[in-house]
């Protein structure tokens, strides 16, 4: 009987799982713990460890029951899943036998009103998946107009967005925007939506959420922290749920699972082999069953590689997009 039964099923678990192989004896990072799902089946390989991270302390939280029924299999992290090196190191781990991540905002944040996720639900402007750093109120408060501009077609891929800008620079003169729905009402006056198509405050939603959380850049330092912390044979395996970052990804897998070809420039490229042998060819994604049962799960995707016995690339540098420090500081 499995001592870990599944109270929450992660969207593309099962293949998640599957991909992942977790085996008797080994060493895994979930490295976005939420509802603890990936980490529950892990844990009912015997022997298996497992290293479990989150940014949100109520989701370290939640997993205490699962910590005292692992009987010491399993420590949970509060922290970015960007510093999973040094938190592996920290636990004794010098590498390990595979990587998850879910990556993106959890169900469970979203129908919290309180957390400020949400245009559906009232509640305050906040969006931070930690419990620390400047809310997204504090964003629309303070940055520019061009900032803002830059946020929202950079993260929500918003073609509005210079007259998105506009119009919240033109209302925070009139009184805060401190509230979801205050926010989606001045986004509705400007993006007109028809029937059957999404929210019009979707995209400048998805757009404060990343940038106040940094997501993207977090995904791209626990990609390169993955390559580097894995064994060889280990696997990486990653769900995603929208372009932006099912491009990192998949970009990230690419560059990562072919030879560098050098430049006269950059000769030493030229002899970088291959840190990962990509799993998927083309992404799994949902079937019509799982969709049915959760319309989230429309837009994800999974990815997979294993990790080669050559050394890992160098990170490259973070793209040149808005920072939350930069943007406050200007603003």
């Amino acid at each position: 009987m499995n001592s870990f039964p599944q109270r929450h099923i992660p969207v593309l678990g099962g293949q998640a799982i599957e991909m992942l192989e977790p085996r008797k004896g080994g060493l895994y990072v979930d490295a976005t713990f939420g509802a603890g799902g990936y980490s529950r089946a892990i844990l009912g390989i015997p022997g298996t460890r497992v290293v479990g991270i989150d940014r949100d302390r109520s989701a370290i939280a939640g997993g205490f029951d699962l910590v005292d029924r692992a009987g010491g299999r399993l420590t949970l992290v509060e922290d970015r899943f960007s510093n999973l090196e040094r938190i592996c190191a920290a636990q004794g781990l010098d590498a390990v036998d595979g990587v998850v991540m879910d990556v993106g905002v959890s169900s469970m944040q979203i129908d919290v009103a309180e957390r400020g996720f949400s245009f559906r639900q009232g509640g305050p402007l906040d969006m931070r998946m930690g419990h620390d750093g400047p809310t997204a109120a504090d964003v629309i408060a303070s940055a520019s107009e061009t900032d803002l501009a830059a946020i929202i077609y950079i993260f929500g891929e918003e073609r509005h967005s210079r007259r998105l800008a506009r119009a919240i620079v033109a209302a925070r003169q009139e009184a805060p925007i401190l509230t979801t729905r205050s926010l989606a009402d001045i986004v509705s006056r400007v993006v007109r939506s028809k029937p059957g198509e999404i929210h019009p405050a979707t995209r400048t939603f998805q757009a404060l959420r990343i940038f106040v959380n940094e997501e993207l850049d977090e995904l791209h330092l626990a990609l390169a922290a993955a390559e580097r912390v894995l064994k060889p044979g280990g696997r990486l395996v990653v769900v995603s749920f929208h372009s932006l970052e099912d491009r990192i990804v998949k970009n990230f897998m690419v560059e990562r699972g072919k030879a560098g070809g050098g430049s006269r420039h950059l000769p030493e490229l030229a002899h970088a082999a291959p840190s990962f042998v990509i799993l998927t060819k083309r992404p799994v994604t949902p079937d019509d069953d799982e969709i049915s049962a959760n319309p989230r799960a429309r837009s994800a995707k999974l990815r997979a590689a294993e990790r080669t016995n050559a050394p890992a690339h160098a990170a490259a540098a973070l793209p040149a997009w808005p920072v939350l420090a930069d943007v406050l500081r200007r603003g």
